[in-house]
């Protein structure tokens, strides 16, 4: 397969429903995942009624979600989260999404993440660009580090969280010396989308679970950026993390983190 775009009508749609329910319903009972974190029971109501939806519409193409995990398989698979910033929505905070990617053998190749309280809807399908809200998108020309406002993702909790976060406290302080403002919003997905869009100038995620990235990824690709692992090569789902720049910043970037853009 290599036309994607048909398939953008049905996610579009899967998304704006549970969007919809992020905005009507409020969190439920809370499910510790683990040191803190957590599910509310809006994820997995959301995720279920996505995950069926899909089931209906496209039979053929498996799902991963990040509550309940797999259904299906085949090269395509569906991939979602169904509340990206759960921390920040059962708080008011607005920034959070819903992020439903579409991968091919691995490849991300489609991407749909709505921002329920801020109003916007970011699309891509591969080879058809990038969009928000229908208008065409593009990463920022932004060319110099000192100008550059770089979002990073959150501190680590869980299992080595201490020695997870040693780095990233060592990667905000460099940021912070080199760089025109940190932001740290708390989604992913949101931080991929800003990219797109030219909101930001660089993403920083250190991990790479597939139900936070799919989308983004697709998307920020389509509107021009590079989406690479430590050592510059090309990101996949076997990447240790996701480091997205708008291009003029790649190298500068690289260099920033002790890595190397591979030749």
């Amino acid at each position: 397969m290599s036309d994607y775009g048909p398939l953008l009508p049905v996610a579009i749609e899967a998304v704006a429903r549970a969007a919809e329910d992020m905005r009507r319903k409020p969190p439920g009972a809370l499910t510790a995942k683990g040191d803190r974190d957590m599910a509310s029971a809006l994820d997995y109501e959301i995720e279920r009624s996505v995950c069926e939806l899909l089931r209906i519409a496209t039979p053929d193409i498996g799902f991963l979600g990040e509550e309940d995990g797999i259904s299906g398989s085949g090269e395509l698979q569906w991939v979602l989260d169904p509340i990206d910033g759960t921390a920040n929505f059962v708080r008011g905070i607005p920034l959070c999404a819903v992020s439903l990617g579409l991968l091919h053998n691995g490849e991300a190749v489609l991407g749909v993440i709505e921002l329920p309280f801020l109003g916007n809807r970011y699309a891509a399908a591969q080879g058809g660009g990038a969009t928000v809200d229908g208008k065409p998108i593009r990463v920022s020309r932004t060319s110099r580090l000192s100008e550059a406002i770089v979002a990073i993702g959150d501190y680590a909790v869980g299992e080595d969280a201490a020695a997870k976060n040693r780095l990233r406290l060592a990667l905000t302080a460099r940021l912070a010396e080199s760089v025109q403002r940190v932001r740290m919003t708390g989604s992913a997905a949101l931080d991929l989308a800003w990219l797109a869009e030219g909101r930001v100038d660089v993403a920083f995620t250190l991990s790479n679970h597939p139900w936070d990235m799919v989308a983004g990824v697709a998307i920020a690709r389509e509107a021009g950026a590079q989406v690479v692992d430590w050592d510059g090569k090309r990101h996949d789902l076997n990447s240790s993390v996701t480091l997205g720049f708008a291009p003029p910043l790649l190298d500068d970037g690289l260099d920033l983190l002790g890595g190397k853009r591979d030749a």
